[in-house]
C-alpha cells in the first residue's frame, strides 16, 4: 500500500458570489480537499484561499467588504498564505474598477485600473491563448493552451515598478481580445487568472494542479491511496 498523499485544505471564499459550485468542484477534481466558508478561522487557517468573482467590480467589493473578506485577504497575503483570483477575483486585486463611469477602489495589491475592453465585440467570451512568460508555474505545460474568457472588462496596461531593489517582479501572463489585456499574475502567494480555470476543461484542470503544487500543506488532511 502507498504512503497516505496529503492533500491541501482550500477555502473557496463564500462572500455571495455566483457561481462558485464548479470552483469547488473543479478544485476537488485537481486533488484538493475544500471548504466553502467565510469563517475567518477556515480562511486564515486553510493551505490556499481561492476568491471567485462574477458580474460587476463594484458588486464585487461590496460582498467582500460584507463578509469582512478584504482584511482577510490582506492578512494572508501579508503571511505569504496563498490566494488565488477568478476572474473579477483577479480585477478586484487592482487599485480601481471604472464601469459605467463609476469609479470603485480596489484592494490595491497592484497599481492598475479595470476598465471596458476596447473590442469590436463586447463580451470577450469563449476560449482564447495567452502568453505566459518564461518561469511560469501557473502555466507550466499548458503554455499553448487556451482558456475560457467571459468579461468585458480587463487591465490594459501594466504599471509595476520592475525595478525595485530586493522584489522578485509579478509575472504577468496576457492575452488579446480587440486590444492586449492581463490575463493571468504570479506575485508571491498572490496568483490571479482573469479567466475561468475551472471553465477550461483539462487545461484548467491542470493550472489549478499547478496552484495546488506550490500550497505549503499542514498535514490535517490525508488520504489512502492503494
Amino acid at each position: 500500500m502507498a504512503e497516505p498523499q496529503q492533500k491541501p485544505l482550500v477555502v473557496v471564499l463564500d462572500y455571495g458570489a455566483g457561481n462558485v459550485r464548479s470552483a469547488v468542484r473543479a478544485l476537488e477534481e485537481a486533488g484538493a480537499e475544500v471548504l466553502l466558508s467565510r469563517r475567518e478561522a477556515d480562511v486564515l487557517g486553510a493551505d490556499g484561499l481561492v476568491v471567485p468573482g462574477v458580474g460587476a467590480f463594484q458588486a464585487v467589493m461590496d460582498g467582500l467588504k460584507q463578509a469582512d473578506a478584504i482584511r482577510m485577504i490582506g492578512r494572508r497575503v501579508a503571511g505569504g498564505r496563498p490566494v488565488l483570483g477568478i476572474c473579477v477575483g483577479l480585477q478586484v486585486m487592482f487599485e480601481h474598477g471604472v464601469e459605467h463611469g463609476i469609479d470603485t477602489e480596489g484592494l490595491g495589491e497592484w497599481p492598475g485600473t479595470v476598465e471596458k475592453l476596447q473590442a469590436d465585440v463586447v463580451p470577450h467570451m469563449g476560449w482564447n491563448t495567452v502568453r505566459p512568460p518564461a518561469g511560469s508555474r501557473l502555466f507550466a505545460g499548458i503554455e499553448e493552451e487556451r482558456f475560457y474568457f467571459v468579461h468585458s472588462y480587463g487591465v490594459q496596461s501594466w504599471d509595476f515598478d520592475q525595478n525595485i531593489e530586493s522584489m522578485v517582479p509579478p509575472q504577468v501572463t496576457w492575452s488579446h481580445h480587440g486590444t492586449d489585456f492581463i490575463a493571468a499574475v504570479e506575485n508571491g502567494p498572490l496568483s490571479a487568472t482573469q479567466f475561468h480555470p475551472e471553465k477550461s476543461g483539462e487545461a484548467g484542470l491542470k493550472l489549478l494542479r499547478n496552484w495546488l503544487n506550490t500550497l505549503p500543506v499542514t498535514g490535517r488532511i490525508s488520504v489512502q491511496e492503494d
